[in-house]
């Protein structure tokens, strides 16, 4: 008898051990550590609504790229040797003004503290700038401020969808219209090397390309154009692009 209650309670501090064990990894698979409790955790509330680490990465992202980015295009109205870098230079200029003060009204608002000198690597893209001269310069002010811009995009978009906080959200609008607007400029020198671009994009994937195969020299099939039905033609807004040569974006607003 004494051997079998010897053996229970051998059995029973088996059990509660592993269950000891075991509930802190329940607890935390279960419970925490989720993508929803990192948002909760990072996120602080306001009067417009709750504000992430994402949206504060934003507007810290912001500021840093007026820092290096208006310099840069003033250097490029001093410097450059053609108009289509000057005028790349000139919307650098105002459009990096008028959000950076945006920036900063936004932040003043929302408690966020903001740099006030450019990243390490922002400075060395002035340096290299500064070192260079004549069409050395311009291809690579093109392609530096281009490759920042497109980088920047998909930050952009990505707190546009996912903001909480109504002032991050206008402020990310009038980002996205004005790196589109740079984008537009910088391509119009015609110095952008989209090759490297999209090497350097391919290096840093982890997912395999999908879509159709590729053509086979064969036409394809004609699609049926996507068209509202009905007789009601009544519409009163019209498309945002128009047909010809890619020109600057149209950046007034309040």
């Amino acid at each position: 008898m004494r051997r079998i209650n010897g053996t229970a309670l051998i059995i029973a501090a088996l059990v509660a051990t592993v269950g000891a064990l075991a509930f802190p990894v329940w607890s935390y698979a279960d419970r925490s550590g989720t993508g929803q409790d990192n948002l909760n955790a990072s996120s602080v509330a306001t009067q417009w609504g709750p504000l992430s680490a994402t949206d504060r990465d934003f507007l810290v992202k912001v500021r840093l790229a007026g820092l290096w980015e208006l310099p840069a295009g003033q250097q490029a109205i001093e410097r450059a040797p053609t108009k289509a870098i000057k005028d790349a230079g000139d919307h650098l200029v105002v459009g990096h003004t008028d959000l950076d003060k945006r920036a900063r009204d936004v932040a003043a608002k929302l408690g966020v503290e903001l740099p006030n000198q450019p990243s390490e690597q922002q400075q060395a893209w002035l340096r290299e700038l500064s070192a260079a001269s004549g069409q050395d310069y311009e291809r690579k002010f093109a392609n530096l401020l281009r490759n920042a811009h497109g980088k920047v995009f998909s930050l952009v978009a990505q707190v546009r969808h996912t903001t909480r906080n109504t002032l991050i959200r206008q402020l990310a609008t009038d980002t996205n219209q004005t790196v589109l607007d740079h984008i537009t400029m910088l391509e119009s020198t015609g110095m952008v090397d989209f090759d490297s671009i999209a090497n350097e994009a391919a290096g840093g994937a982890t997912a395999s390309p999908t879509g159709p195969p590729p053509p086979n020299g064969n036409l394809p099939p004609q699609p049926a154009p996507a068209s509202p039905s009905g007789n009601d033609q009544s519409f009163t807004s019209r498309p945002s692009t128009q047909p010809g040569p890619p020109t600057a974006i149209n950046t007034n607003r309040p």
